[in-house]
Order: C-alpha cells, then sequence, then structure tokens
C-alpha cells in the first residue's frame, strides 16, 4: 500500500495539504470579469453620450478655460477694418458681436461672416483673429450706380444690377434714374457707354429702357436722344461732334433720333398753347416713337 505523505526525518509521517486555487485567480475568471469591465465602461460611454452629459462637461470645460483665457491677456482690444464706407459702425459692431475685453477666443469668425454678409451694404468680408487681442476684417462693400424706377417707387442698385435693400437713397439723388423691367441689368453697360463720351453723359438725368432693346436718353432740359440697338457708342460721338460744332443739345427740341445709323433726325418742340395742360415727359412714359 502506497501512502501519500512524506517522512521527516523525526519519523513522523506528515500528510501533504492539498492546494486549492482560489476561483478569482483563474484565468478564465480574470478573463470574464476584464470582458464585464469593459462592456461596462462601454455601456456608461454610451449612456454618457447619448444624454449629453460627456458634451457638456467638454463644453463647460472648453468656456471655463476661454474665460481664464482673457486673464492673460487673451481678452479682444481692437477691431481694424479695411474698405468700409457705406456701412455704419453700429451696424459692423452688432453683427460682430463684439466688445473690448471680451475673450477673444470665444469670437466665432464663421458665424460674424454670415452676419456680416447679411448687411446690405457688404459683397464680400474676410475676418482674421490677430492673437492675443486684435481682429482685422477686410470689406468689399457694394458700389451704387444709379436709381432704378418701378411701378412709382425708387430703388438703388449696385454696379452688378441687383438692388441695395436700404430705404434711405436721398443722398444718391444725383445718380441716374432708369426705367424699365429690364434696366437694372444693362444699366451697367449703359453707362460704360455714356462714359466715353463724358461731355453728353454729364447731362444725362434718366434713361428709358425700349422694347428691351435699347434706351431712350433724357437729358436734364428735358430733350429725349433716342439711341440705337446697336453700336450706340458710334451714335454719341456723332452727337458729341455736332454738339461742339452747333450746341444742337442747347436748342429747341423736343428728341434727337440717332436710331439710323450715320444719320440725325431732328424733332422741334411743339409750340405750347398758353392754357394747354402740362404733357407727361417721355421718361415717364417710357413710350417709344
Amino acid at each position: 500500500m502506497r501512502l501519500r505523505g512524506t517522512f521527516l526525518k523525526s519519523g513522523k509521517l506528515r500528510r501533504r495539504r492539498l492546494r486549492i486555487k482560489s476561483m478569482w485567480r483563474r484565468k478564465e475568471t480574470r478573463a470574464g470579469l476584464a470582458t464585464l469591465v469593459l462592456a461596462a465602461a462601454s455601456v456608461a460611454g454610451w449612456w454618457a453620450w447619448q444624454s449629453g452629459f460627456a458634451q457638456r462637461a467638454a463644453d463647460n470645460s472648453k468656456w471655463t478655460m476661454i474665460a481664464a483665457s482673457a486673464k492673460f491677456g487673451f481678452a479682444l482690444d481692437e477691431i481694424f477694418v479695411e474698405g468700409r464706407h457705406q456701412t455704419k459702425s453700429p451696424e459692423l459692431l452688432g453683427a460682430l458681436r463684439l466688445k473690448r475685453g471680451a475673450p477673444i477666443l470665444a469670437f466665432d469668425p464663421e458665424a460674424a461672416h454670415a452676419r456680416l454678409k447679411s448687411l446690405p451694404w457688404i459683397e464680400s468680408v474676410s475676418i482674421e483673429r490677430h492673437l492675443p487681442d486684435v481682429i482685422h476684417l477686410r470689406i468689399s462693400e457694394r458700389r451704387p450706380m444709379a436709381l432704378w424706377q418701378r411701378d412709382g417707387r425708387f430703388r438703388l442698385i449696385d454696379t452688378a444690377g441687383n438692388v441695395v435693400p436700404i430705404s434711405d437713397i436721398g443722398r444718391f439723388g444725383n445718380l441716374i434714374t432708369v426705367i424699365g423691367p429690364d434696366a437694372p441689368r444693362h444699366a451697367s453697360g449703359l453707362l460704360d457707354t455714356l462714359a466715353q463720351v463724358p461731355e453728353l453723359s454729364r447731362r444725362v438725368s434718366a434713361a428709358v429702357r425700349i422694347g428691351a432693346r435699347r434706351w431712350d436718353l433724357h437729358l436734364s432740359n428735358h430733350l429725349a436722344i433716342q439711341l440705337p440697338e446697336f453700336d450706340p457708342e458710334t451714335a454719341l460721338r456723332q452727337l458729341a461732334e455736332l454738339q461742339q460744332s452747333d450746341a444742337i443739345l442747347d436748342r429747341n427740341y423736343a428728341a434727337i433720333d440717332l436710331r439710323l445709323t450715320g444719320r440725325v433726325v431732328l424733332r422741334p418742340a411743339p409750340a405750347e398753347a398758353p392754357d394747354a395742360a402740362p404733357k407727361k415727359s417721355a421718361a415717364a412714359t417710357g413710350r417709344d416713337t
């Protein structure tokens, strides 16, 4: 018979103690526990994200740091603006939503860009944040070109033919008035043509678009100039030569017809009866003759 034990020097028999591993020290138990911990962490992270807790905590930390940055010199001190002519300072500052001493890191250039673009005069704008304390704006404004008369109302239009959405247009009364549904779209081309004949352009007070094809000009002395559909610049140069030699624009004519190439047709002003009612001007009616 085989004894399970060990003989000691004293001759006594000592039984070997059986060693039993703890459940927590087994490999499969530790692996399962680690998996359970990771799963719990994932569930907790998912809950924090879905509930917004993590985002709120991050946002709170972010804004706390931004607010503290102002104490270390990252606070707005100056705003440099280039290209501002028509836009008023209160409008600009209102769109920027900035005050001196505010944390410059809290400024959102993209949101400010959208607000600035909504201002009536601003065509394009670039915004730069120069740390630690400067905001730099470069503005390109719309250029006023003419007044558009439509349905008894006057609207200001820019060089692209777009309406500038402002109500105070009194200070632009010196601009030429254009009349006709499609007049804003073609006004820039007309003004470019007139610029080639400055001795005539400064006399023009209004231009009527006729049949979506051509223009009638109306001078400050109520004389009408009927331009041709094609090559109006040549016709105007011919008229300028006649003005220089014969002062034709200063005579008592109702209209000068330049629609026929190489010809100038003069229409004398009718003799007005003493009690005759005043007639509407061609600029008001927009009717071709």
